[in-house]
């Protein structure tokens, strides 16, 4: 496994390392962010932190000797202008100025939220990503995309906002519990349907191991995940085009999460959201049944859910109009015009997706 250079409009932007622990970090640090800051805020949740926090506070120590930290709840429902005002007055009051860096040490919430106000604090200071979940390892930190939901709406605001660097110890995999583990494995899935299906094979041949986390199965997975998006952000950085298949499980699955109150995880959502899609690409003719029950036991095998119950197809729909993919009057919604192989189709109605949630709808 060789880490990754993410190019960004043509040139080399950062890189995306894989590791099994901490242990060169600081060495990675020096060797590719290569600059000394004034002050550092390491961003955390009250998931990783107890965890993480301390060994990687130590790292960065021997960096600067303005070394702090920002801890929030862990959760969706962190994840707004409220945190991040409050991380705004963190930094003012800790005297952060523009030579200044945060580390993004979490999951995708922590991420996101953190490239956010990296990205409109002072008009923009330095950040860098630490992932320690699947989630974030195979998808939110890999891209520049960052933000925060507003009242409910997922990832209304935000900003496309590269990080210096993003450092993948992939030893904390061990520490998610199966739910957070199952959420990963949505954008896993969903990585390999939409691009590569020789890697969509070798998830449901290598089930086991992975869902053992045999150190070697996962490094396959993440790097071969990261190799998806990165290729996709690359030809497209701010979704103008292919980026959008990316999305695919995504539009439904927005839906669901505001409306579950975000009791249901993001992987699990985008799970029931590639399903309704899965029957909308054969209802195109793209896909055959076959398929569709093959990708709703591959999800299955993964602890994924495939079926939903109390909403109605009606309110999903409803609730899908006020995603941040549409374009006019209509959805951008990604279809399969086979496994491994995404498109774009903008001529669904209603009622189309209305037959796509009832099929999921116990």
């Amino acid at each position: 496994m060789h880490d990754l250079i993410i190019n960004y409009e043509g040139k080399p932007c950062y890189e995306i390392c894989f590791r099994p622990d901490f242990s060169d970090l600081l060495e990675l640090f020096n060797s590719e962010v290569n600059h000394v800051y004034d002050n550092i805020c390491i961003v955390s949740d009250s998931n990783v932190a107890p965890i993480y926090l301390a060994e990687v506070l130590d790292i960065f120590k021997q960096t600067s000797s303005n070394v702090c930290s920002f801890s929030f709840d862990a959760g969706e429902a962190s994840k707004n202008l409220d945190t991040v005002n409050m991380l705004y007055e963190h930094l003012i009051l800790k005297h952060f100025t523009r030579n200044s860096l945060l580390v993004a040490l979490g999951g995708g919430v922590v991420g996101d939220l953190t490239g956010f106000a990296a990205a409109t604090f002072l008009r923009g200071i330095d950040f860098i990503q630490i992932p320690t979940t699947l989630l974030s390892q195979v998808d939110s930190s890999v891209g520049g995309k960052t933000g925060v939901d507003f009242k409910g709406y997922k990832n209304m605001v935000g900003a496309f906002y590269m990080p210096r660097l993003v450092y993948m110890n992939l030893d904390t995999l061990n520490t998610l519990d199966d739910y957070n583990f199952a959420c990963g494995m949505g954008e896993v899935v969903k990585s390999a349907l939409i691009a590569n299906k020789g890697f969509y094979q070798w998830l449901k041949d290598n089930k086991q191991a992975i869902l053992n986390k045999d150190y070697e199965a996962l490094a396959h997975t993440v790097s071969e995940c990261c190799k998806i998006k990165g290729h996709v952000v690359e030809i497209d950085p701010k979704e103008k085009g292919i980026r959008a298949y990316l999305n695919f499980g995504h539009t439904l699955g927005h839906a669901i999460e505001k409306l579950s109150n975000f009791k249901l995880g993001h992987g699990q959502c985008v799970s029931l959201g590639m399903v309704c899609a899965m029957h909308l690409s054969a209802k195109l003719g793209y896909v055959n049944q076959n398929e569709v029950s093959d990708v709703i036991d591959t999800l299955k095998a993964f602890d994924l859910p495939v079926s939903l119950s109390n909403l109605s197809a009606d309110d999903i729909v409803l609730a899908s109009k006020s995603d941040k993919k549409m374009a006019g009057a209509k959805i951008k919604f990604i279809v399969l015009k086979a496994i491994g192989e995404a498109a774009a189709y903008m001529d669904f109605s209603d009622e189309d997706l209305k037959y796509s949630i009832e099929q999921v709808l116990d």
